[in-house]
């Protein structure tokens, strides 16, 4: 740390509809995956903290769930925990695409950013593809709705603005702790981001309903140093039996494949061989059971 300059720190939540690149804006900022991302909207259910720390300050960011309108109890809990970020705060990330000009649902969003009375950076994500004049009337069509403190276009993907972006938290950082040790980039626990992982795999190789009607939960977390192994045994929570046929596949090949890509990823993640068991279990209904909410970690 600079002798100069005292120790600055702040928290800044990054809002938005579903799908407009948040969780890909955060391990862009933190190089290192720790949220999960795929196409589809609804991805992200929890809060996910990440930790960026600079040489006389940290940054802690907040990723949120796609703020939608909630149809149903886990709906509800995933907006419940957006709106939640959104207070506290110093600063807020206001995520939108390049590509398409504001609808109801940044509208939505936009106005429960407008209750908080948090300052708001306008950030246009995905602006590698569309051409600068549809970037200036996009500007100019969000800049009508809101008095953002900056515009930032950038796209996360490639990295291209981000720099620019990080500079814009400085007026926002005041004198204060260091939050967490330098060396932690999030406070969830090993085996929340296992279980998110390959649930991410689920997302992405399934269609319809399946995406949402699942949720993942670690059995157990083995680790053996002596042979450089961490043991993990999960369990895939879906909500009909049609869904469980479609997960475990023809002769079981689908929750190989699963398991798979999941356990060459967990392994980049832990730094360690991994063997991975992979389990489905039918619980009916279980996104609108407060019981199995709470066991799932949705409460």
């Amino acid at each position: 740390m600079s002798e100069q300059q005292p120790f600055r720190s702040g928290f800044v939540s990054l809002i938005g509809r579903p799908n407009v690149g948040k969780s890909t804006l955060l391990n862009k900022i933190l190089g290192q995956k720790i949220a999960i991302t795929s196409n589809k909207p609804q991805t992200t259910r929890n809060r996910i903290l990440g930790i960026h720390n600079l040489p006389d300050g940290q940054v802690m960011f907040l990723d949120t769930p796609g703020i939608h309108k909630p149809q149903g109890k886990l709906n509800r809990f995933m907006v419940d925990q957006a709106i939640a970020a959104t207070s506290d705060v110093d600063l807020a990330f206001f995520l939108v695409e390049a590509t398409s000009l504001p609808g109801g649902g940044d509208e939505y969003a936009l106005n429960i950013l407008k209750k908080s009375a948090v300052p708001v950076v306008l950030v246009i994500n995905k602006i590698d593809l569309v051409e600068p004049p549809q970037l200036l009337r996009l500007i100019e069509a969000f800049s009508r709705k809101h008095e953002f403190h900056a515009v930032v276009p950038l796209s996360a993907k490639t990295g291209n603005g981000i720099d620019r972006l990080l500079k814009e938290i400085e007026p926002f950082l005041s004198e204060g702790p260091r939050y967490f040790p330098e060396e932690m980039i999030t406070d969830l626990p090993e085996r929340f981001i296992v279980a998110e992982m390959v649930r991410e795999k689920v997302m992405r190789r399934t269609r319809e309903e399946i995406p949402y009607g699942c949720a993942v939960q670690i059995e157990t977390f083995t680790e053996k140093p002596e042979k450089n192994l961490v043991v993990i045994q999960a369990m895939i929570h879906v909500e009909r039996e049609s869904h469980k046929r479609i997960l475990v596949g023809h002769r079981g090949q689908m929750i190989r494949d699963l398991g798979q890509d999941a356990r060459k990823e967990i392994e980049r993640f832990l730094g360690t061989r991994v063997f991975l068991e992979l389990f489905v279990r039918v619980d009916e209904n279980w996104s609108q059971s407060e019981r199995m909410l709470r066991e799932l970690g949705y409460e």
